[in-house]
């Protein structure tokens, strides 16, 4: 069974006196920092002078360039997106790297495949919340917070663990419960997930549904509704009752056809090719994989993006969102 912390089990007397240098103020780290503070904790943002640079001095806080910030932080919180923490990293964070200090993530990605190589006499140590920065940081301003796991890569003071669950709980994390895992746990079910069902496979689905109705003469709108408005209402009851909760409050012949029919989509081929997929996140080929389309600078991820533009299902996404008045 998963071990999993709530506030009773952190002490945030942890961080007193200590310095927490959030290294990004985007989405996440906008949010965290927010938290933290609001939680007593001493916070301190190093930044790139670009608009975040902006905002987290007009959100008051002290914002230094990178370097001296991470000179400054007792824990160093890499709060940048994943393809440039491992340059940011070499170029400003590691000459500050010293003993008896703390290095953060949200995401086990660089450590786990080796794009950062702390030195051997710091904590090493993630908080990941399971949300997006301006849920997170809504839900911990209503007086609630969101799930969040927790790891411990490298216990050099022996108190890796407990300054882990004190940012846990400066985020909000232990006031819904923080589960512990490992770098390779969480890294390696992220980019699963991603890319089998919540990003690539739910994404390939809505579109194959819609093109194969379309194709079928049917109206590209009702495609659109058919296979992709209506999965929001599908989500939002399994995420509030369970897959058989969803299945409970649909009809009966839509509980009957998704029951039959599910299982000629996702049959055992497809259940083959989500292994072969797992074998590459494991294996460390998707993320070298990355790695050179990053170093590329995503020349073929922007390929896939205009792509993406042309295709029938965003023409007809974007103009029943306008017609609905969801987007402008």
């Amino acid at each position: 069974m998963a071990k999993i912390y709530y506030d009773k089990d952190a002490d945030l007397g942890v961080l007193k006196g200590k310095t927490i240098a959030i290294i990004g103020y985007g989405n996440q780290g906008q949010a965290q920092s927010n938290n933290l503070r609001d939680s007593g904790c001493k916070v301190i943002i190093g930044s790139i002078r670009d608009p975040s640079y902006e905002q987290a001095v007009a959100d008051g806080f002290e914002v230094y360039d990178i370097a001296e910030a991470a000179s400054r932080g007792d824990i160093v919180h890499m709060l940048i997106p994943d393809e440039y923490q491992a340059q940011v990293y070499r170029e400003k964070v590691a000459q500050h790297m010293k003993r008896g200090k703390a290095l953060c993530f949200s995401h086990g990605f660089n450590i786990h495949f080796k794009q950062i190589v702390p030195p051997a006499d710091v904590d090493v140590i993630m908080i990941a919340p399971k949300a997006p920065g301006a849920i997170l940081r809504r839900m911990y301003q209503q007086g609630s917070g969101t799930p969040g796991l927790l790891a411990v890569a490298q216990d050099v003071s022996g108190q890796a663990k407990q300054l882990t669950l004190a940012l846990a709980k400066g985020v909000g994390l232990t006031r819904i419960g923080v589960v512990e895992t490992t770098f390779k746990e969480e890294v390696e079910t992220d980019l699963f997930g991603e890319q089998v069902v919540l990003v690539g496979g739910v994404s390939e689905l809505m579109k194959a549904g819609f093109e194969t109705l379309v194709e079928a003469g049917y109206q590209p709108e009702i495609a659109y509704f058919e296979c992709i408005n209506e999965l929001k209402l599908i989500v939002d009851l399994v995420y509030e009752h369970g897959i058989e909760g969803m299945m409970k409050a649909v009809s009966n012949t839509a509980e009957f056809g998704g029951r039959t029919r599910g299982k000629w989509v996702i049959d055992e081929r497809a259940r083959e090719v989500m292994k072969k997929i797992l074998a590459d996140v494991q294996s460390g080929k998707f993320a070298r994989e990355w790695v050179a389309e990053s170093q590329a600078k995503i020349q073929n991820l922007q390929k896939m993006r205009e792509a993406a533009k042309e295709h029938l299902v965003a023409k007809v996404g974007r103009d029943l969102r306008k017609w609905a008045g969801i987007e402008k």
